[in-house]
Parts: C-alpha cells; sequence; structure tokens
C-alpha cells in the first residue's frame, strides 16, 4: 500500500510537539467523527459506539486503540494513513488534519498495524507501517486476519515498539488521562450516547460544579443579574471550503486560499451559557471553547483581560479576579465556535480570524468590565453577559449578596472546594447546589442572630452610655439572655426522653455548621465523618443529662453527628473555637478506635494540621484577607466623600509623604492622567496608604460613621463618651487592618491572630448598602 511521503518524513512527523493524551485523541477524533456519520445515516447500529484505549502495563507492551465504529474498504484506509491526505469535511468533524494519524502514531512508536473490518466482511484488512523498514518506495505492508464472527466492524490501531519514556508516562497516568480526556469530551460524552474506556475504566465526562439555572444576585439592590446566563447568538451564514476550511465572501465560486470548488453555506454561531461555579479556585476557573463538541480551550481566562485598542503593543488590563486573586475565581463557561478555525494541534483558535473576534465581542463587549476604568475612557457600561457576572459577582463576600456560603462570620471557601471535590466523584448528596444555597441561608441566618440591637440609626437623640454599649454588644452576654426549654431545665422531663429522642429533636432544632462538617483524622489513624449542627434556643446535653458545649453522636460505622451549643460559657465567656472542642471529641474516639499510643494531645495536633490546615495563622493569608477588606472599606469610603460633597475636605488630611505615596500608586495603576485631579473627588481614596484610613476616619468620623459607612452610632448620640466608645471600637479593627497591610515583615502568631479577629469584627461593623460602582 502507498503511504506517500517517505518514512524519513513520517519520521520527521514524530518530532512535532504532542503531549500523549493529544495523540490519543487524535485516534479518538476519527473514531467518534465516524460514529456521527453513523448517526446522520440513521441506520440503526448493533453494539453501541464504544472506543476501547488500551495501555501498555509492561515493558514491550502494545497501546491499542479499537472502535465500534462503520470500518473502513481497501480504498478508505489507504487515504487514511497518506499523511496530508483529508477526506474529512473541514467544518464538521472533530479530525481537521490528514496529518494527524501519522504524527500521533509516530510520536508514539516506531511501528503502527491498522486493522479494519466492516459488518458482513470475512476478514480484517489492514496495513503494517513500520518506520524502520518502509523505504523510498513508499510500500508498506498489507496485512489481513481472520474474523471470528461476521457481524463484526471496526478499527483498531496498534502501536508497537513504543518510545519508552511515553509508554512509561501512558502506564503511570491512567487515571491522569482519564481525567484529562474527560474533560476534552465532556459535552460529547453527556450528550452523545458513545462510550469511551481507558485501560478498563469507562471515562466520565467532567462536569462543571456550577449554580442552578434559578440563583441569582440582585446588584445595587435593583437589578437581579443570575448566576447562568445563556448564550445563542446567530451570525450571518457564510460560504466556508470544504476542502481547507476557510471562511470566505459570499460571491466566491472556488476558495479564495486554496482554489478548490466546494465552497458551501455553513451556520455561524456562537452558543452556550456563562455562569458561576459553586466554589473559588486558584486554577479551575474561566471558559472552555468548543469545535465541534470537542473543547479546545479548557478553564481559560484570557477573556478577563482588556486590550485597549488605543494603547501601545501589550498593553493589557486584567480584570478579574484582580481584588481577590489569591483566593481565585469562579466565573465559568462553555461556549461552542464550530465555525472559527483551530491550530493544528487544537489546542487553540485562530486568534486573528474574525470569527473568534466576533465571539469575543459578543461575550465581553469591548470596553472594561470595570466600571470605573470605562466611564474614564468613555466607555460605556458594560453590559455584555460577561460585564454583568462581573458585577453581580467579582465580590466573594459570604451571603445572599454575592452567593458566597459562609458561617456567619466569613466565607467558607476550604469546604466548599471539597464539597466540589464530592461533586467530581459522583456523591450524590452534592449532586444540586442545594448545600451551597443552605450555607448561603444559615450565613445570613448565623449573621442576623449576632447583630447588634439596640442603638442604630434610629438612636433616640439622648441615647445614654449604657444604651451605646448594649447596642455595641458590651452588655449582658447571650448566655445571660438565652431562652431554655422546660425540659431541658427539668431533670425529670429530660429523664423520660429517650437518647433517639432527644437526638432527633436536636435535629430538628439546629441547622448545619458548614465549617465543621467534614472528616477529621489522620492517615496513621483514620477518619470520622462528622456532620456539625448548631443548636438554636435549646440547651444541649449529653446521655446523663449533663450541660455540655458539643456533643458527639455516633450514626453509624464513621458518621457522625457534632451538636453544637455555641451559647454555652465556654464559647461567649472563655471565646473557646468550636473547632478546638470537636477535635478533643474526635481524638477520643480515634484513640480507640485505633489503639493508637499517641497521647491526646499528639492526637489533637495531627487531626488539627490534617483537618484544619485552613485554620493555620499564615502571614499571607492574613495579610491578602486585610488587603481584602480594605478595599471593600477603601471604595465605600470614596462613597461617602462623594456624598459629603466636600471630598476635599479629606485631600488636605493628606501628609506630604502620604500623598507622594498616593501619586506613585496611581501612576502603578496605570492611571498618571488622574494625578491632575486629584482630590476633586473621592476617588482618590483608592490609591492612598492604609494607614490614612484610619487618620481620616478619626479627623472626620461623621462622614462615615451611623451607616455611612461604618454601623457604630455617633452623630445621634449626645454623651461625647459614648461617641468616644463607639468611634474607638471602629478605630481598633481598622487600625489593626492597615497596619497589617501595610507591613510585609514577619509577625508574631498574637499578632496575626488580632488582625484576623479584627477583619472579620470589621465585616460586621460595615453597613447594609449598595455596591460601589466599581
Amino acid at each position: 500500500m502507498k503511504i506517500t511521503p517517505s518514512s524519513r518524513v513520517l519520521r520527521m512527523l514524530g518530532e512535532i510537539e504532542f503531549d500523549e493524551w493529544q495523540c490519543v485523541a487524535e485516534l479518538i477524533d476519527n473514531a467518534f467523527d465516524d460514529f456521527i456519520e453513523v448517526q446522520r445515516s440513521g441506520v440503526p447500529w448493533v453494539g453501541g459506539f464504544k472506543v476501547f484505549v488500551d495501555l501498555p502495563a509492561a515493558p514491550g507492551d502494545d497501546l491499542v486503540v479499537r472502535d465500534t465504529g462503520r470500518g473502513m474498504s481497501y480504498g478508505q484506509l489507504e487515504h487514511a494513513v497518506r499523511a496530508g491526505w483529508s477526506g474529512n469535511n473541514m467544518q464538521d468533524k472533530l479530525g481537521l488534519f490528514g496529518m494527524g494519524f501519522n504524527v500521533s502514531t509516530a510520536r508514539l512508536g516506531r511501528r503502527t498495524r491498522v486493522l479494519t473490518t466492516r459488518q458482513g466482511d470475512t476478514e480484517w484488512i489492514g496495513v503494517d507501517i513500520d518506520l524502520d523498514e518502509i523505504r523510498d518506495d513508499f510500500e508498506a505492508q498489507d496485512i489481513t486476519e481472520l474474523k471470528s464472527d461476521p457481524n463484526e466492524h471496526g478499527t483498531k490501531i496498534v502501536i508497537s515498539r513504543l518510545h519508552r519514556q511515553r509508554a512509561d508516562r501512558l502506564k503511570r497516568n491512567a487515571t491522569n488521562l482519564r481525567l484529562k480526556l474527560g474533560g476534552i469530551y465532556s459535552w460529547i460524552l453527556q450528550n452523545q450516547p458513545f462510550e469511551l474506556w481507558v485501560g478498563g475504566t469507562r471515562v466520565k465526562p467532567v462536569r462543571h460544579c456550577r449554580w442552578g439555572d434559578d440563583r441569582q444576585v440582585m446588584y445595587n439592590g435593583r437589578v437581579a443579574i443570575p448566576a447562568y446566563i445563556k448564550i445563542d447568538q446567530k451570525l450571518e451564514d457564510a460560504l466556508a471550503c470544504a476542502d481547507c476550511g476557510r471562511w470566505q465572501s459570499t460571491d466566491r465560486t472556488v476558495c479564495e486560499d486554496c482554489d478548490g470548488p466546494r465552497l458551501l453555506a455553513r451556520q455561524r454561531r456562537v452558543h452556550g451559557w456563562l455562569g458561576i461555579q459553586r466554589y473559588l479556585d486558584k486554577r479551575d476557573f474561566g471558559l472552555d471553547f468548543l469545535r465541534n463538541g470537542r473543547k479546545i480551550l479548557q478553564w481559560d481566562k484570557q477573556l478577563f483581560t482588556w486590550r485597549n485598542p488605543d494603547g501601545s503593543v501589550g498593553n493589557e488590563e486584567p480584570e478579574y479576579p484582580i481584588d481577590l486573586a489569591h483566593q481565585g475565581g469562579r466565573i465559568i463557561g462553555e461556549i461552542h465556535l464550530d465555525h472559527v478555525p483551530v491550530t493544528y494541534q487544537k489546542d487553540a483558535f485562530e486568534y486573528g480570524d474574525r470569527g473568534w473576534r466576533t465571539a469575543v465581542e459578543i461575550l465581553r463587549g469591548v470596553g472594561p468590565l470595570q466600571p470605573k476604568r470605562a466611564e474614564e475612557l468613555n466607555y460605556p457600561e458594560n453590559s455584555s453577559p460577561l460585564g454583568l457576572l462581573f458585577k453581580g459577582y467579582r465580590r466573594n463576600d459570604a451571603g445572599v449578596r454575592c452567593l458566597i456560603p459562609g458561617d456567619g462570620q466569613k466565607p467558607i471557601h476550604e469546604d466548599t472546594r471539597r464539597w466540589g471535590n464530592e461533586f467530581r466523584k459522583g456523591n450524590p448528596d452534592y449532586q444540586t447546589d442545594e448545600r451551597w444555597w443552605q450555607a448561603v441561608l444559615d450565613h445570613e441566618a448565623a449573621k442576623e442572630r449576632g447583630k447588634t440591637s439596640g442603638v442604630r440609626l434610629s438612636t433616640p437623640d439622648r441615647a445614654d452610655e449604657a444604651a451605646v454599649q448594649d447596642a455595641l454588644g458590651l452588655g449582658r452576654s447571650a448566655s445571660e439572655k438565652k431562652s431554655v426549654k422546660e425540659s431541658d431545665k427539668d431533670p425529670l422531663k429530660r429523664a423520660k426522653e429517650t437518647q433517639a429522642n432527644r437526638i432527633e429533636r436536636y435535629l430538628a432544632e439546629s441547622i448545619v455548621y458548614p465549617e465543621l462538617s467534614r472528616d477529621f483524622g489522620h492517615p496513621s489513624i483514620g477518619f470520622i465523618t462528622v456532620d456539625a449542627r448548631r443548636l438554636e434556643g435549646t440547651v444541649l446535653v449529653d446521655d446523663a443529662g449533663n450541660v455540655t458545649p458539643v456533643l458527639l453522636d455516633q450514626i453509624r460505622g464513621n458518621d457522625y453527628i457534632a451538636f453544637l451549643d455555641l451559647d454555652h460559657d465556654i464559647f461567649q465567656r472563655f471565646a473557646t473555637d468550636p473547632a478546638d472542642l470537636i477535635l478533643v471529641e474526635a481524638a477520643v474516639r480515634l484513640k480507640v478506635q485505633a489503639d493508637s499510643k499517641l497521647s491526646h494531645s499528639q492526637l489533637i495536633a495531627a487531626l488539627r494540621d490534617h483537618s484544619l490546615s485552613a485554620t493555620a495563622l499564615d502571614t499571607a493569608t492574613v495579610s491578602l484577607d486585610a488587603k481584602e477588606v480594605l478595599l471593600e472599606i477603601r471604595e465605600r469610603m470614596a462613597a461617602a466623600l462623594d456624598r459629603t460633597g466636600d471630598p476635599r475636605r479629606a485631600f488636605t488630611y493628606l501628609s506630604p509623604d502620604e500623598l507622594t505615596v498616593t501619586e506613585n500608586t496611581i501612576v502603578a495603576n496605570q492611571r498618571g492622567g488622574y494625578t491632575a485631579t486629584l482630590g476633586e473627588t473621592g476617588d482618590f481614596i483608592r490609591f492612598v496608604p492604609p494607614l490614612f484610613l484610619v487618620h481620616l476616619l478619626e479627623q472626620w468620623p461623621a462622614a462615615f460613621m451611623d451607616g455611612k459607612v461604618f454601623n457604630g452610632p455617633y452623630e445621634g448620640v449626645a454623651s461625647p463618651s459614648a461617641r468616644r466608645i463607639s468611634l474607638a471600637r471602629t478605630v481598633g479593627y481598622l487600625s489593626d487592618i492597615a497596619t497589617q497591610a501595610s507591613y510585609e515583615g514577619a509577625v508574631v502568631p498574637s499578632q496575626l491572630l488580632r488582625t484576623r479577629l479584627s477583619t472579620q469584627l470589621i465585616k460586621d461593623e460595615l453597613a447594609d448598602g449598595e455596591w460601589s460602582a466599581e
């Protein structure tokens, strides 16, 4: 069989850069293309649509890719293995390039045998391509094999004498290969009756863990922005060359690139969806772009950068995530661009193509995503699908306003990422977004319970110090105010309640505490799974009727429920971390279960390090959290200054050194032209040194207190000492945060703990108001 060109050229093709998964995918593409043709024919297909990839298990083993497709005739096979030939319609198929088969097989091994048969044929026919044996006569050896069943059909590719390193990687990375292919073909595997098996295990599609179609947030308290936006933009039909794939103007009769006569009218359409992932991730966010159902780009982030058409070459402005980049992002999407050409490696689109540029404009518009930046450059507000999601979801504050699960004080990003892993594993309890949504509602409920009562904006003109102290949470403790059920007070009534009844009652009178609902343990002693729940309105007692702050009850095996009474004195008077008591209870169970010789303190240390590593006092994390909340405070203070009508007053408080730092920061953020109007609006607050915010609040509290930025009462309080108490509370939190954001050196643990607490506490001091424009 002629396989033009020569073996030397074929060997050179093997030097083209293709990863192992790309080589395997090229062969899978051809099988899926055949399956699609069968479906279009409408012929019933016996045996299903299956592709099997058998990986090498030992040195000398072959790599085999086989399918249950139609099989090929001798002529079709001859074309299929010839380098540079493609019988594919360039617009409809996954296997877009005739070189794909030759590149992938030469990249993997020195010898390739292709065997194919059709239903009713009496034998397998094929070709043996041995790169060490083929000469310049371009002849490869024809081969045949008998069929055991005449109804058998399909094609199998056997690659031998594998390159040692590539064979070793395939053998060791079967799981990663399945994961990669499950991502590349996720849309096809979900929407077509195709099966892909790798190493004897079926490949599962890697699905997006996104919020449901009905979830939304309110932007500025008025505009509902859904967490899922459907995209379906039909473009004007055009002519496409069936030979080279190039799009043509509608008046052409032959291809302007290859002079081919096969010009077909084709639909051009941008469709799919953009949405919000249920958790933040530093890597796994961004948009997937597909061509004919195969993902060309995964987690692509280039649309999150704005390229200023009036700027210099390389003038690119990253826009998302920029404020909270250390936490990652959560905007995701799946966009089909069947009409846009791709590179031969199928790992990128041709970004200079008009089709790609049009798609970018449809998805993200032409101007910046950031409203303030758009205003500075005289662009209209970005109302594109991506622009809407940016407005509604760029913040990561816990609660319904940002659709972020929390624990009543802060987001629980580590937990939601863990839940995302359970989603990908197929755990049925994590497939819908209900667990995430319940954690959002639980956060709001806990936050509402923790809000101070008494003096607010409605504070009487003659409020006294006691009222202010009570409003600030400095009055009676929660344990003094708590109501206790009669059945909890009375030992006789408690005695009549069985353990099962009591646990059932606790379940009914508690809500999920997501921050501590997790696996506790260590590889050396095993794990228990804890469902933590916060008790409400009742006292927690153990089996003996003794009041307890934590009760760990075994459900079955290693599954436990942990009830928490957060109104217990150990939490209210001593500020004990609930996690510490659960760790104690878990350590007791695990010590017995594993018959461990470790002491309880050693076990608790090991459990905290392995199960609650996110609670470690890390300088970088605490500093980033401090800068994050400062960003929100800056924007709120800037808006508050504009509302006063006198932002120049605040500008006059800047010292010469602070003014220099502010101007340098503005220039570093590519806002150099803005320095000429510095102080005319409150926007300069976004660039001042962190500690200036503290100084400004002390100098002009009336501009920011009383719900303007911070909740603390001020002007409505007649007593000067009460005013000082209210202001000092907020200033103290802000000073801790600003100091941490300003200092780059090593910090002692006690200072980090203080800053972390201040970061949590000042969030409760922020007034509930509209989103800032930026």
